[in-house]
């Protein structure tokens, strides 16, 4: 990854044609322009414009753009044939952002979610960034923890320290097996 010194946030367009024009595998490319697009309409629909018009300001930045392009990467390395996620805990308060100070969950990251399952959280703390909903709207269905055989564990950890609680979210990659002795590798991400 290049980054440069000055990071101007970006607009849609700009950073689809980064990607478009990247050196990434094409098939991590073109998940993270697909997490990208959706992002984009959640962000029109938010501010009442086209998608062509949709400036990415804290999501246009170099860390998001990252974390998009690694989950995708991630993602399509890990091979498995299913990704589920816990329901994501739902933060209270405000957040202040570039447009002034919004109230928790931001209003794209609640647009994101739209049809997926949360849980409230009382912390007061912004908990999934629209970041993170992308990622988990665009890749997960939204289910249990299935009966599986578990073959790998890995933890992220946040670094806001977050009192009584751990900031990680952790995957857990498995295989689980149907009655008719059928079995898929496993996905599941929970924080």
């Amino acid at each position: 990854i290049t980054i440069e010194d000055d990071h101007p946030a970006r607009n849609r367009q700009q950073t689809d044609k980064m990607l478009a024009d990247s050196s990434l595998n094409p098939a991590d490319r073109d998940l993270a322009r697909k997490i990208f697009r959706r992002i984009g309409e959640a962000e029109a629909k938010v501010h009442a414009t086209e998608l062509g018009q949709v400036h990415f300001h804290e999501i246009g930045a170099v860390d998001s753009i990252v974390d998009i392009v690694g989950a995708a990467i991630a993602l399509n390395r890990l091979l498995v044939g299913q990704v589920l996620c816990s329901p994501l805990p739902i933060g209270t308060g405000t957040i202040k952002t570039e447009h002034g100070n919004y109230p928790l969950p931001a209003p794209a990251t609640l647009e994101l979610l739209k049809g997926c399952p949360a849980r409230s959280d009382d912390s007061g703390l912004e908990l999934v960034t629209p970041t993170g909903a992308v990622i988990a709207a665009e890749i997960a269905t939204f289910a249990p923890l299935p009966a599986m055989t578990i073959e790998a564990i890995g933890y992220g950890l946040g670094t806001r320290d977050i009192e009584g609680r751990p900031n990680v979210l952790r995957g857990i990659i498995g295989e689980t097996a149907d009655p008719n002795g059928n079995t898929d590798t496993v996905s599941v991400i929970e924080t």
